[in-house]
């Protein structure tokens, strides 16, 4: 095993021609990542301003109530819009980035903590800046400033429809609309923050647990969406707006400890509590070491990992760290698929490629793995059943053609091929990417939809 590519394809994001000779410590390269503040994106990206998402959003709301289909469908192209330049500009990141590792980490966590455009499209401009906004600042900060965040993030709370739930004992809770309904109470994300992003379904809630978090959740919504509410703060704008009027009176119970009412106060700290319960540590930490060691991840290396999360409160930098130093991910014997995502952009970067083009995202829609897209609330699965069937290599191998075709003639001999992945001496690939009377074109494509450029 080569250590160094181990860390560019594993840790990384895929190997450059030419940059395994660069760097001489794996680990040391790694770890000097973590350096720094927060990773940005980069300048010249294209990245839409927070002023044009919120536009594009409300427009498309303004035109949905008017109802008219004129404005209705230059709302929606304006959203496109938004959203091929949210797409290109974080697959872009990905493609120029000079700490992969960290951009890796941005990817691993905006999946932990998903939203769907697949299952809402009207989430369409809001995802990339979710991730941006969300996760990005706290890839390497406290766990539990991403998970609040993400909680209070206009996709999330409507993802997941938090912004909909009303208390029951609340003033809006207690009025009739018509036909004598009554809104109520949406339990969504509270199962999920719990199962999905906290304590894990083994985690020892029980529904009671979900249905008083979800009290306690009770009116954190989002400005931009409706009629103004008397007390909301902020609600021209599209961010985080608490709601009095539909937030759930009196104390609630959740996990054994009481919350008193103290309004939004009240799910922040329940938020935190979650975070920092024992059970959050390991399904975070077994979700981690199943992403960057092995489908079956080793208990010794979730140990490692979990004690380090919660010893230090969930310091994401230190828990990324440490995965760096858990032995078993540099074990010869062990190895991961790369997702569809994994294996396009590690193709470009290898094949030179810097910039995202419209037609990289359409790529991942025909490889089943379109970003932000995930088809449940647990996101994308990385493990090799999930990725491997031979309808889905089968695809791989021939965009890889394509790719081939459109951008490696101009820039990369065959041969090149060879210091970006982990091949013996004695393996085909070798021969093959030699071979004169195979065209050129064709031995790239060989190469990047085979068998070692499945694998980091």
């Amino acid at each position: 095993m080569d250590a160094m590519l181990r860390a560019l394809n594993r840790c990384g994001l895929g190997a450059r021609i030419g940059e395994r000779a660069t760097v001489a410590d794996a680990r040391g390269w790694l770890e000097a990542q973590l350096e720094g503040g927060a990773p940005d994106m980069g300048a010249g990206l294209g990245v839409p301003s927070a002023a044009e998402v919120a536009e594009a959003f409300s427009g498309l709301r303004r035109a949905q109530g008017a109802r008219d289909q004129a404005a209705l469908e230059q709302a929606r192209r304006r959203i496109r819009e938004v959203a091929v330049a949210e797409a290109r500009a974080a697959l872009g990141q990905r493609l120029v980035t000079e700490r992969p590792y960290v951009e890796r980490l941005v990817g691993f966590w905006s999946n932990h903590l998903c939203i769907s455009v697949a299952a809402k499209p009207i989430l369409a401009p809001l995802a990339g800046s979710y991730e941006r906004e969300a996760i990005r600042p706290h890839v390497l900060g406290r766990f539990e400033d991403m998970v609040l965040a993400s909680a209070r993030h206009p996709a999330m709370l409507l993802y997941l429809d938090n912004a909909q739930s009303v208390g029951p004992g609340s003033q809006a809770g207690r009025r009739t609309g018509p036909g004598g309904q009554r809104r109520g109470l949406n339990e969504n994300y509270a199962r999920e923050l719990m199962e999905l992003h906290t304590l894990g379904v083994a985690g020892g809630y029980t529904q009671q647990d979900v249905q008083e978090l979800a009290r306690i959740l009770t009116g954190w919504s989002t400005g931009g969406i409706g009629p103004a509410a008397r007390g909301a703060r902020g609600d021209g704008d599209l961010g985080f707006v608490f709601r009095p009027l539909t937030h759930e009176p009196g104390s609630k119970t959740l996990l054994g400890v009481r919350y008193d009412e103290s309004g939004a106060r009240e799910g922040e700290s329940a938020i935190r509590a979650l975070c920092r319960h024992p059970s959050t540590a390991r399904f975070v930490a077994t979700k981690l070491v199943r992403h960057f060691v092995a489908d079956d991840p080793p208990a010794e290396a979730i140990d490692q990992v979990a004690r380090v999360f919660a010893s230090t409160e969930g310091d994401l930098r230190e828990v990324a760290r440490t995965m760096v130093r858990v032995d078993a991910a540099w074990a010869p014997e062990t190895r991961k698929f790369r997702t569809p995502q994994d294996w396009l952009v590690a193709v470009f970067r290898a094949l030179r490629v810097r910039e995202a083009q419209d037609g990289f995202a359409p790529l991942l829609m025909q490889l089943r793995q379109p970003l932000w897209g995930p088809a449940a609330p647990k996101g994308y699965a990385d493990t090799t059943q999930e990725w491997a069937d031979p309808d889905s290599l089968m695809n791989r191998a021939e965009l890889a053609r394509t790719i081939a075709a459109r951008v490696a003639r101009a820039s990369v001999e065959p041969d090149q091929l060879l210091s970006v992945v982990d091949v013996g001496e004695a393996d085909p690939l070798r021969t093959l990417l030699a071979d004169g009377s195979i065209a050129a074109e064709e031995r790239i494509a060989l190469a990047s939809g085979g068998p070692a450029f499945q694998w980091r």
